[in-house]
This record gives structure tokens, sequence and C-alpha cells, in this order.
């Protein structure tokens, strides 16, 4: 059966026991949000959730590399005025189920409309969540390197002897840092906060994020030919990504209407991308394609 450059409707938990263990490179989803979606997804109450979701991310740690990464896409709700704390209690038991909770993104929305209730303002950011199955994972951070801005003209010109070592903090906080290594770089390394525009095009799906979101941690996180699944596919975001970049892509989805929508929207992307390619073949026993 071919597993791989396809779009497959079921639910993941299910679907993906087709797969070997350790045959994935990378995950990238972003699952239906607890009691949100109602209308797409269902929803799933907030005191349930973790329950919900904890046999299919035990799968996900089945079929992940231990070189792998799992970046998982979810923001918390309000009940009965607070905050659940659903998102918390996911990533104290999947720290249980055996995932190491390696580090935390910060999407920033940059084109987020105000909201108006009486005891709190809109989110502009939703987190992404980066999960390994070991201390030691595939990372490739110069592929999202970015320019050095502009505060580097004045600030490099004239440095300190002070700004040549990695000077104690002034104000007694105990960090330093040696401002001469930015020296004659054009590039650095990001923060973990990633600004980036909501998705405006209408992609029939009430939850559609932007492609350049899915394709920055792919860059960050594999190389071309790599394997990515998205276990929540939705309208096909992470397979176009994956596509362009000139990976390898799994979608599943449970919802036949997301499922053509996104083989739709893949369709196209890989007969342009993908034509000069031999059509992937199934995962043997060791996981390779």
């Amino acid at each position: 059966m071919n597993l791989v450059n396809q779009i497959i409707q079921g639910d993941c938990l299910d679907v993906l026991q087709q797969f070997p263990d350790n045959s994935i490179d990378f995950i990238f989803t972003s699952p239906p949000y607890a009691d949100q979606r109602k209308k797409t997804y269902g929803g799933v109450k907030p005191d349930e959730y973790v329950g919900w979701f904890l046999p299919r991310s035990e799968q996900f740690l089945r079929v992940l590399k231990p070189t792998g990464t799992f970046v998982l896409n979810i923001k918390e709700r309000a009940v009965n005025g607070e905050r659940h704390i659903y998102v918390l209690e996911l990533i104290m038991k999947m720290r249980e189920q055996g995932w190491r909770w390696t580090e935390e993104f910060i999407w920033h929305k940059k084109n987020s409309y105000p909201g108006k209730w009486p005891n709190r303002f809109r989110d502009s950011w939703e987190r992404l969540l980066q999960f390994n199955k070991q201390k030691k994972f595939n990372m490739y951070q110069e592929a999202v390197m970015v320019p050095v801005g502009d505060w580097a003209k004045d600030r490099l010109t004239k440095l300190s002897e002070t700004d040549k070592t990695r000077d104690e903090s002034k104000v007694g906080s105990g960090f330093g840092k040696n401002i001469s290594n930015w020296v004659g770089r054009e590039k650095v390394y990001p923060t973990n906060v990633i600004h980036m525009a909501t998705e405006c095009g209408n992609k029939n799906h009430s939850a559609a994020f932007p492609v350049d979101l899915p394709s920055w941690f792919i860059n960050l996180f594999t190389r071309s030919g790599d394997v990515v699944l998205d276990p929540f596919i939705g309208s096909g975001t992470t397979a176009v990504a994956a596509i362009k970049l000139s990976r390898k892509y799994v979608g599943i989805d449970v919802s036949e209407e997301f499922c053509n929508l996104s083989r739709e929207r893949t369709s196209g992307i890989q007969m342009q991308f993908l034509a000069v390619e031999p059509k992937s073949e199934a995962y043997n026993s060791n996981g390779s394609a």
C-alpha cells in the first residue's frame, strides 16, 4: 500500500497503525481546539481533550523517527471566565507518555483584529509546542536565519572593551553578551517568536493557517526528501508546504470534504514540483521509502 504523498481519509488513530515504527521525519499539525470549530470538526470538550488526544499522540510517538520532531499548534480557550488548562495538562501527560517538551514557539498573528469582551482582549498569538523523542534531534538552524537588521549599522561600528567580552549585565541580572560576535554577520538566528499574518485567502476551511507557517518549521527540522506528516490535514496547507520544499508528505483527516479539498490543492503543485521524480513506493520494514 502506498502511504507516501497521499491524503488519507480516516481517524489518524486508526490510519497510523498501518505505518511502521520510526518512519516519519517530522510531524506538524493543528488539531481541532477544545470545543471550538464545532461546525467544522464536531468539537471536543475541554475536560475530555487530553483523554481524546493521548491515544493519537501515542501513535505519533511510535511512527516518528528518533531524530524527528513533532510541532503542535494549539491554543487554550476561556471557560466560565477563565482560561482552561487543558493545554498545560496535555503537556504534562505527553511528558509522561515519553515525549520531551523541548521548546515552545509563539506565532504572533500580525493582522489580528481587536476584540471586545467585558473581561479580556483578543489573543493575537498561538502556541507551537515542540516535542522530541530524545535530546539529540535533527535541526537545521541555518535554514531559517534572518537579516541582522539595521541596529547593527550603528551599534557595531564603535565597540567598547566590554562589548568584546561576555560582560556581566550592568543591571545585575547575571546575563551577559559579547556584542562583537555580531560583527561582519549579515544573518543571525531568529528568536522563538514568529511574526506572521494569518491566512487571508478563502481555503474553504475555518481554521486554515498560512503556508509560510509549516514551511518555516519544515525548513528548520527537515531536509529535501524527508517525510512530513500532518494527521489533521484540513485544507492541505502542510502538504502544500512540503511539496514546495521538495519533501514527501502524508496527510490524514476524518472529513471526506477536507480530504478532497487537500487533494485538489496538492494535485496541481505535485504536477509542478514532482514531475521529474518517480512516484514514491510504499514503506519497507525499516521505514524508508
